[in-house]
């Protein structure tokens, strides 16, 4: 597991850069030197990916991934011609409990490759674009912690968090007094309803390409409703 917080990353280009001198593997090496965006570069001028992961339960140490998906987009488009989607093959059992959750079953894994084979071209979608997921925990955690395992050498990236944005945005409201007397709770902050707040379409839940599509669509409108295309990426990246 990472041993640092994203609050001890000051500057994410020059971390990068450490990165890619100390990586042992040429394809992180690759991805790290490409990784390059400046702080102060504008939202309006990066292109993004959203990454959605389903995993065989929620803990990395224990767990793997089974589905990935990802699709690039900008503020203005979402490129679903673009989108990539794979099933892999677990490094734990598939658990009965964690097909209820995302619907994949084990005919569904017949023949999937596992990491190691799609690693080059999952890392090429994601190189020289900012990564947006909806609860870093799960694929910054989980990409690292299966590398870890299948290379021996971790991975670390910066990622825009749109569970975080609203988390962030929830608690920079001050509560007023009618919501103090009536004891208002927290709004939910999972994917589904945070779409909901912003009129977003409904969409069916655990699948890693829809819910990638999801994110990249819930970040432009938390942009749209609650920054600026001119916002510099350092606002928003973790």
């Amino acid at each position: 597991m990472q041993n640092f917080t994203h609050k001890e990353v000051l500057n994410w280009q020059a971390f990068l850069q450490i990165k890619a001198q100390k990586s042992h593997d040429s394809r992180l090496t690759n991805f790290y030197n490409n990784n390059t965006y400046h702080d102060e570069t504008q939202l309006k001028d990066i292109e993004f990916v959203a990454l959605d992961f389903e995993t065989t339960g929620l803990d990395p140490q224990q767990n793997s991934i089974i589905s990935i998906g990802l699709v690039p987009f900008t503020l203005q488009r979402i490129r679903c011609k673009d989108a990539k989607h794979w099933f892999v093959t677990p490094e734990d059992k598939l658990q009965e409990d964690s097909i209820i959750i995302h619907g994949i079953t084990h005919s569904d894994l017949k023949g999937a490759p596992d990491l190691l084979r799609i690693l080059e071209q999952l890392l090429d979608e994601l190189t020289g674009k900012v990564v947006v997921v909806h609860y870093r925990r799960i694929e910054r955690d989980f990409f690292d912690a299966a590398l870890r395992s299948l290379i021996n050498e971790g991975i670390v990236f910066p990622v825009i968090d749109t569970m975080q944005i609203e988390a962030d945005l929830q608690h920079s409201r001050k509560k007023g007094w009618l919501d103090w007397f009536k004891n208002t709770q927290p709004h939910s902050i999972r994917l589904a309803s945070s779409r909901a707040r912003y009129q977003l379409p409904t969409y069916p839940p655990h699948d890693a390409l829809t819910d990638a599509i999801a994110t990249a669509e819930l970040l432009q409108a938390q942009i749209h409703h609650h920054f600026s295309p001119d916002t510099p990426v350092k606002k928003l990246w973790v």
